[in-house]
C-alpha cells in the first residue's frame, strides 16, 4: 500500500505563497502527491521562517528553517531567486509549459505587477490551472484592500458573533479563515484538474478569506434575507443563544464542559442527571422555555455536573444516555489525548534541523494514502539545483552562473558551493 502512488502526483505545482492560506493550499496538494516548488523571493523567502522556534544546534539556529515554516511547507521544494535581477523573470517562464497549477496569494494585482498574472501565463501554457487566495477577493469594491484572516472574519460579520453579549467583539487567534481558505482552494484545484482531464481546458480561480468565513453561516442568512431589520444576531459568550442547553459549562475550578443537547435530546438530558421533576418544569418544558430560561437551567446543570468526582465522571454519565459532551482541553492536553494520537490527528515527525516534533495530521483520512510521517521541509533555496536540473534540464554551469549573478539565492547555512547533479 505505501508504494501505491498518491492521487495527485506527476501534477507540478508553482507555488508563489506564503504565511498560511495559501502555503496551506499547496501543502495539502503536496501531500497529496503533487510536485510543489515554492518560488521564495530574496533575501529572505516565505516571512513566517522567521516565526515559530528556530533550531537549537549552533550550525543551524540562524538557519532559514523554523517550525512555523515547517508545519505550513513541509514537503514542498524550494526555488529561491531574487525576482529583480536580470532573468530571473524568464526563468519563471522557461518553466510554466511544464507546470500544472500555479497558487500565490499575494494581495490583488501584485502578481500581475510581478509578470505572473493569469492572462500571461496562459499564453504559455493554455492548459494551467491558477488560483488566486486573497484576504477579500480579486473583484468587488473591496478588492484593492490588503488583509490578512481578521479582515476577512470582520467583513463576513463573523467576529460581531464573538464575545459576550454587553461586552465588545472578542478575537479567535488562531487562523481560522486563513486555514480553512487553504483547505477549500485545494479542493477546488482537485476539481479544476479534473475538468481539464476531462475538457483540456485550463482557468483561473479567485479564493477569499471573506467568502469562506461568510459560507460559514449556516443558518442565520436567509433569517436575515426574510426578516431584514427585525432579526439581528447577537453575541451570547459561552451559552448557544438558541439555548437547548448548548454551550461551556463549568465543572469544577478551570474544567469545563461543553455540551450540545438538541431538542429531541432533552429527554435523555434529564435521564442522565436522573431529575425527572425537569421534564414537568413549565420553565424547561418547551425548547423556548429552555433558551429563554438558559441562565436558571445553566446553574441547575453546572451544580450537577459538579457534584461527580472528577469531569470524566460527569462525561461518562452524559455519554451513558449519548448526550453530546467533550471536556474543554488546553491544546496541551488535547496533543496528549489518546484519540487524537491514534488517528495521527496529532502527527509525529521528525525534522532533520529541528529534531522531533508535533504538527497536525492530515484532516481527512484516506484509506489507500495513509498521513505521511517521514517529511522533509527545504532550507530557503535548498531545491534550486534539482528544480532546474529537473524541470528545465540546466546543466551545472549555467546553474552556476545563476548563482553569480544574483538570480539564486540559498541559505548561507548550506554548502558553500551548489551540488552539482552528480554530487
Amino acid at each position: 500500500m505505501p508504494d501505491k502512488p498518491r492521487m495527485l502526483e506527476g501534477y507540478r505545482v508553482l507555488d508563489f505563497t506564503q504565511f498560511v492560506a495559501g502555503p496551506t493550499c499547496t501543502r495539502v496538494l503536496a501531500e497529496m502527491g503533487a510536485e510543489v516548488i515554492k518560488v521564495e523571493l530574496a533575501p529572505s523567502g516565505d516571512r513566517v521562517r522567521a516565526g515559530g522556534l528556530k533550531p537549537l544546534t549552533p550550525e543551524y539556529k540562524d538557519s532559514s528553517q523554523s517550525s512555523y515554516y515547517f508545519q505550513h511547507n513541509h514537503s514542498k521544494l524550494s526555488l529561491a531567486i531574487d525576482i529583480n535581477r536580470p532573468g530571473a523573470r524568464e526563468l519563471i517562464y522557461s518553466m510554466v509549459p511544464k507546470i500544472d497549477v500555479v497558487v500565490e496569494n499575494y494581495a490583488p494585482g501584485i502578481i500581475k505587477k510581478m509578470g505572473f498574472g493569469y492572462d500571461e501565463l496562459r499564453k504559455r501554457n493554455p492548459k494551467i490551472i491558477m488560483c488566486s487566495i486573497s484576504a477579500l477577493g480579486q473583484s468587488g469594491p473591496l478588492a484593492y484592500k490588503v488583509g490578512y484572516d481578521y479582515m476577512g472574519q470582520a467583513y463576513a460579520a463573523i467576529t460581531d458573533g464573538i464575545g459576550e453579549a454587553d461586552r465588545p467583539p472578542a478575537i479567535v487567534t488562531m487562523a481560522i479563515g486563513d486555514v480553512s481558505t487553504g483547505m477549500s482552494a485545494a479542493m477546488a484545484i482537485g476539481f479544476a484538474l479534473l475538468h481539464r482531464e476531462r475538457t483540456g481546458e485550463g482557468q483561473y480561480m479567485d479564493a477569499s478569506i471573506l467568502d469562506t468565513y461568510f459560507h460559514m453561516h449556516e443558518a442565520n442568512v436567509p433569517m436575515v434575507s426574510l426578516r431584514g431589520g427585525k432579526y439581528r444576531p447577537t453575541r451570547s459568550g459561552s451559552q448557544h443563544p438558541n439555548g437547548g442547553p448548548t454551550g461551556i459549562l463549568r465543572y469544577r475550578g478551570d474544567q469545563y464542559i461543553f455540551l450540545a443537547v438538541m431538542p429531541h435530546q432533552w429527554p435523555q438530558m434529564v435521564r442522565a442527571m436522573g431529575k425527572p421533576e425537569l421534564a414537568s418544569d413549565p420553565r424547561f418544558r418547551s425548547a423556548r422555555g429552555r433558551r429563554d430560561n438558559n441562565e436558571a437551567l445553566k446553574g441547575i446543570i453546572e451544580e450537577w455536573l459538579g457534584s461527580f468526582p472528577t469531569r470524566d465522571d460527569a462525561l461518562a454519565a452524559l455519554d451513558k444516555e449519548r448526550v453530546a459532551c467533550a471536556p474543554v482541553l488546553s491544546l496541551n492536553e488535547a496533543m496528549e489525548h489518546p484519540h487524537l494520537r491514534a488517528r495521527n490527528t496529532v502527527r509525529r515527525v521528525k525534522d532533520r534541523f529541528l529534531g522531533e516534533l508535533d504538527i497536525p495530521g492530515v484532516p481527512v483520512k484516506f484509506s489507500a494514502w495513509p498521513d505521511k510521517l517521514d517529511l522533509r521541509a527545504a532550507l530557503l533555496g535548498e531545491d534550486n539545483e534539482r528544480v532546474l536540473h529537473e524541470v528545465l534540464g540546466m546543466p551545472d554551469d549555467r546553474i552556476k552562473a545563476l548563482y553569480s549573478e544574483g538570480v539564486l539565492v540559498r541559505d548561507p547555512a548550506l554548502t558553500a558551493e551548489p551540488q552539482s547533479r552528480a554530487s
